[in-house]
Order: structure tokens, then sequence, then C-alpha cells
């Protein structure tokens, strides 16, 4: 398949302080791609590079084949959305979105075509003669979207778009996002530290930590298999329960309890016996009758109760550590209460305890 995107070997420093380290990566001709990571991880750094808005320090960034490394951003094929709407306050909407239009000395015909073509697919035609000031906050980052829609351009980028909205909202404007990748099929690149956004919203998800890519691969696959710990950690909500011990052949040991990992799928094959993290997410611990039937089971007293409607996270006492297990909304479980639960093999995840990677 062709390449949108391209970033070869590119560093960036700030001073002594490298930012970005030989990042490798590409991205696919109307793929959606989300940079997700931690605060400090280097992802908005690297779409603003992308963007023409930070120079590198080396490597190279090509965008549908052009070397666009020194390029100015107005000449990237690219349009931005920012986290801020960033709208002139005493224009109107179609003010905002025809600004940089006219700008570039397009006809006006052709202006007036792509606004109101962008103000259908947005829902937000109602609005044009209206100020941003008169607008809620999904509509003017709507608007906001618009204003790059209408550069009619092959690679959309987005950073943090919807952090300033509230939980409704972020998840309605989740799904127009969607929508409407669905009916551009253009390249979006979308940066987030929110793994739900980036789980629903992706075709893949490059995993960031210190300017360095981590895992690139689709959201189930990141999910079923992290490549290493902090993958691990950081995906899932709520976050994987992590236990220390030693493996030995198939066998798992840790304080207070232990169990045969026969049926696990080692990365590789390969096999390595010594001292481990091994990694279970709250809604793969079986509970009830589930928990019975499997390889592993056992007790464990029930600390404190979080009913979530639709399921209930249950925080319970287990091999001297606070441990999460997500059952049925309905489940009736107060604290004090004895839960039996279970493991099951197949959902277990390995890590070497010096490197962290996956086993």
């Amino acid at each position: 398949m062709a390449h949108s995107v391209e970033i070869k070997n590119l560093d960036l420093s700030f001073g002594a302080v490298q930012v970005l380290r030989n990042l490798n990566l590409d991205i696919v001709e109307g793929e959606f791609l989300v940079l997700l990571g931690s605060s400090g991880c280097g992802k908005s750094t690297l779409l603003n590079c992308i963007a023409g808005l930070l120079d590198v320090t080396d490597g190279q960034i090509f965008i549908k084949g052009q070397n666009v490394t020194w390029a100015e951003p107005s000449d990237r094929g690219i349009g931005m959305v920012f986290q801020s709407y960033a709208l002139y306050p005493q224009m109107t909407v179609r003010g905002n979105l025809s600004f940089g239009l006219k700008n570039a000395k397009v006809p006006k015909a052709e202006i007036n075509a792509r606004v109101d073509k962008a103000a259908e697919i947005l829902q937000i035609a109602p609005l044009l003669d209206r100020k941003p000031g008169a607008l809620s906050g999904g509509q003017r980052q709507r608007v906001a979207i618009g204003r790059a829609l209408v550069r009619d351009v092959d690679v959309f980028l987005f950073d943090e778009p919807l952090s300033n909205l509230d939980a409704k909202l972020r998840t309605d404007l989740r799904v127009e996002l969607k929508r409407l990748h669905k009916q551009l099929k253009n390249t979006m690149i979308y940066v987030t530290h929110d793994q739900v956004e980036a789980m629903t919203l992706a075709d893949r998800i490059s995993i960031m930590k210190g300017g360095m890519i981590q895992q690139l691969d689709k959201p189930e696959v990141i999910y079923a298999k992290p490549c290493n710990k902090y993958v691990a950690d950081f995906i899932g909500s709520p976050a994987m329960n992590l236990f220390t011990g030693q493996l030995t052949g198939t066998q798992f040991a840790a304080d207070g309890f232990g169990l045969d990992v026969t049926g696990y799928e080692f990365a590789g094959g390969a096999r390595t016996d010594g001292p481990v993290w091994l990694g279970v997410r709250p809604e793969h611990i079986l509970t009830g009758e589930a928990a019975k039937a499997a390889s592993y089971t056992s007790e464990a007293e029930v600390d404190i109760v979080e009913p979530m409607g639709s399921d209930t996270l249950v925080w319970i006492n287990f091999a001297g550590q606070s441990v999460r297990v997500r059952t049925d909304g309905q489940s009736g479980l107060v604290s004090g209460d004895r839960l039996t639960i279970g493991f099951d093999t197949a959902r277990l995840h390995l890590f070497d305890a010096k490197t962290e990677n996956r086993l």
C-alpha cells in the first residue's frame, strides 16, 4: 500500500535534551493513526515536526512521496486542528472557515463551495452566521475541524482536539470524527493521552515513551499482546494487575500464590526461567462459577466496591496487594464478602523483570 507519511531516522533535541530519538514511522494512505502516550513522551512534538512547526535536528519527513523536511507548513498539504479552538472572535463561522482560503487567493465561488461542503459534513450549516462567542464548546471544535477541512488536503493532524470538552461531548465528537474519517478516507494523525480515544478511533496506535515508539499495531493486538510492561500497564481501563514472581519451566511462583502457565503463548516460542512480572487484566479475572472451572482458583476478601452501572469494579485483597476485578453490574457484592476468583492461562501476560519485554 502507498505511504501517505514517512518519517525516517527522526531526531529532535532542545539543547542537551533529546525529545525524539531515531524515530521511524510509515503511515499508510487513508489510515487513522493515533499517537498515544503520557505527557512529555514526544507525541505532540512529533506531530509539530510533521506539520513543520518545529525544525528537526536530524532525519527526514516525506508526505505523499515529497521530502518536506524543510518545507513551510503551508506547503506540506496538511490541515491541523489544535487543542484550543483558536478561532477569530470578531469573525462569523463562515469568516473563520474562509479566512485561510482568502489569504491563499482561492476564487470566491470555490471558497463558498468548500465552506458549504465542510459545514454540511460537520452539521454546522445553521451556525455559519454566528460568532464563536455564541457557540458551545463542541460547536467551536467542529468549526476548528472545518477550518482544516476546507483546505482540501491529504493529511489531517489533530493535537488533542477533544481534551477541552466535557465527557459526554467528547464521546459524541469521537463518534463524529470516526464517521468523518470513514466518509473522507483521508490520512489522519491524532495525538491523545486518552487510551479510550485511541482504542476507539485508531486503525493503528503508536504508543510512545521517552521520544521512542514502544509498540505500533492495531488496537486489538496492543490490548491482547502488549510488547512490554509499560504498554501493558498503559492500555486498559482500569489498569492491568501486575505481580512479581519467579518463573521456572511452566511454574510461576509469587508471594502468596503460584500457578501453572501451561497454555501461555510465549512470544517467538522463547521461554526464560527467572524473575518475571505476571499480568492479568481486571476483566479477565474470572469470578463465581466460571472461576471454579479455571486452571487456578482462589478466594479473596472484597475491600472496596465501585458500581459503574453496566459492570462493577471490585478491589480485593489478594497475594499481599490490592487487585482490581471487573464483575457483573448486578453482582451485589459488598465490602467484607469472600469472592472466588480464577485465572485463565491463555489470557495472562508475562514480562521479563529486567528488560520488561513480553515473554
